[in-house]
């Protein structure tokens, strides 16, 4: 069988291409059995598999760039893969391409506690961070739901946020900078140890870009000082809308909170299943809110985020009492993604934004479109900034499949049709690339697109995610592809 690249000009053995692989790295670093290749076919969005022709497991920087020099020589596509959590298809691989694996650059390089910096590989998981930083009273802000498991790595190419980002910002406020193997495979520094950089910000432009423009091998973050007070409440209301009040107002009287996070009641039902955190079922909507900095200030705001609550109808607010309730609390809202699974055999997981005065309306109107479909939609988000994870729940075996990936697509748009954006922080990867054209115009799509030629003008370096293809949604750019049945006679090319 044939390594075929769509964008190579020529058809070359397998045994050529195992060959340059295999002196690139450690011959048993190159995986081409299609069970053991199998395990690799998706990221988290398991609606879309497919299994590649080879995995690389490189073990350091100078071997991935010696893989994707490989790549760029004989015209292979490539995949970069990470922890694999990804909700968006953006670790799709490609079928007549390779999968490179950062599972392995996983060391905490250096813990500076004078200038408040953490260099380490990409395969280091966003807890480890933290925990490697604590020792010095300091922390990593962004955490991603999926922090115990999701790389830093995976977080620089979807610029993740998390529950504190409301007050700390995304991934691209702590990154100070990014070793990156490029396409081409030569190494370079985006970015500086101090956050700044003569000429373009080409730091920003990398981070975000969903595996598209290079493989990140090493990271300098920026590391906090663990603040001096941390309060947290769960509180329970009435209707969706009080709850969204609730939040509306808490920003309207001046106040940054580390976090505000809500949850309907399937959320509830399914997290609460799953950890027993103490969360209230069958209450329509729970928030979340958390206060951090200097005690004081901590406290007075407190107090105002408590009779807020109350003027809306809160109708049971809890307040953690020790770093053990918070922890439960906590529990509950982060393990609402997989907790799920306890309520519905199968779900896609949804990302987008809206402003935060319309999340009732958005609410109202996911409700509406969900029973439209007959499918049920569990609702967890982000409301200080209004990013909304929406979980359109459905059964395969019972053909929902196509209902379901349809809703959620709607969903996608509706952001956008509301004055917000298709994604918050889990990228458009796959998923989401037929529904750019909702959000961007023409014009936009094509200075993207030639900002990502700039770096891959070959385009090999994670091809088909993100952007829409010039004309089927779906087809690749580059060289004509036969379809495999025209390939066999069945049919003709008109």
């Amino acid at each position: 069988m044939s390594l075929d690249s769509t964008i190579s000009d020529s058809t070359i053995s397998d045994s050529v291409i195992l060959g340059a692989f295999a002196s690139a790295l450690d011959p048993a670093d190159v995986i081409s059995d299609p069970v053991r290749c199998r395990s690799y076919e998706c990221d988290g969005l398991t609606g879309y598999r497919v299994v590649p022709r080879l995995v690389l497991l490189p073990r350091n920087a100078e071997q991935v760039a010696a893989a994707v020099r490989v790549c760029h020589e004989h015209g292979v596509p490539f995949v970069a893969r990470g922890a694999g959590t990804g909700l968006s298809g953006g670790a799709l691989p490609v079928a007549d391409g390779v999968v490179i694996s950062l599972a392995r650059l996983k060391r905490v390089l250096e813990v500076d506690p004078v200038d408040r910096r953490a260099v380490l590989e990409p395969g280091v998981t966003n807890l480890e961070i933290t925990a490697a930083a604590a020792p010095y009273g300091l922390y990593y802000a962004p955490d991603p739901s999926s922090q115990q498991v999701c790389t830093i790595g995976g977080n620089v190419a979807e610029n993740s946020g998390g529950a504190h980002c409301l007050k700390y910002g995304f991934t691209t406020n702590h990154v100070l900078s990014c070793e990156v193997v490029l396409p081409d495979g030569s190494l370079v520094t985006l970015g500086s140890d101090t956050g700044e950089q003569a000429g373009p910000d080409l730091r920003g432009v990398f981070l975000g870009s969903e595996g598209t423009l290079g493989i990140t091998t090493k990271i300098t973050v920026r590391l906090l000082r663990a603040p001096e007070s941390v309060r947290t409440l769960l509180a329970d209301f009435p209707s969706i809308s009080a709850a969204g009040d609730v939040v509306s107002d808490i920003v309207a009287a001046g106040i940054v909170p580390a976090a505000v996070e809500m949850m309907d009641t399937l959320a509830i039902e399914a997290a609460e299943e799953a950890v027993h955190a103490g969360y209230t079922v069958g209450v329509p909507a729970a928030l979340v809110v958390e206060l951090d900095g200097p005690a004081e200030e901590c406290e007075i705001q407190f107090e105002q985020v408590k009779q807020i609550c109350d003027r809306h109808g809160c109708t049971r607010l809890h307040i953690a009492g020790s770093p053990e309730e918070r922890a439960a609390i906590w529990r509950g809202r982060k393990a609402a993604f997989a907790a799920v699974g306890r309520i519905s055999p199968d779900y896609f997981v949804q990302d987008g934004v809206v402003p935060r005065t319309r999340l009732a309306e958005v609410l109202d109107r996911i409700a509406a479109m969900g029973e439209d479909a007959g499918l049920r939609v569990a609702n967890v988000f982000h409301a200080g900034d209004g990013n909304l994870h929406p979980l359109v729940l459905y059964s395969a075996a019972a053909g929902e499949t196509e209902r379901a990936e349809e809703l959620s697509g709607k969903i996608a748009e509706l952001c956008v049709e509301l004055g917000g954006s298709l994604s918050g922080e889990h990228g458009i990867g796959t998923d989401k690339a037929c529904s750019m054209p909702k959000m961007f115009g023409a014009d936009d799509l094509a200075v993207m697109g030639r900002v990502r030629s700039s770096f891959d003008p070959r385009g090999l370096c994670n091809p088909g995610k993100v952007l829409p293809t010039p004309r089927l949604c779906g087809e690749r750019p580059g060289k004509y592809r036969p379809h495999p049945l025209e390939e066999s006679g069945a049919i003709e090319r008109l």
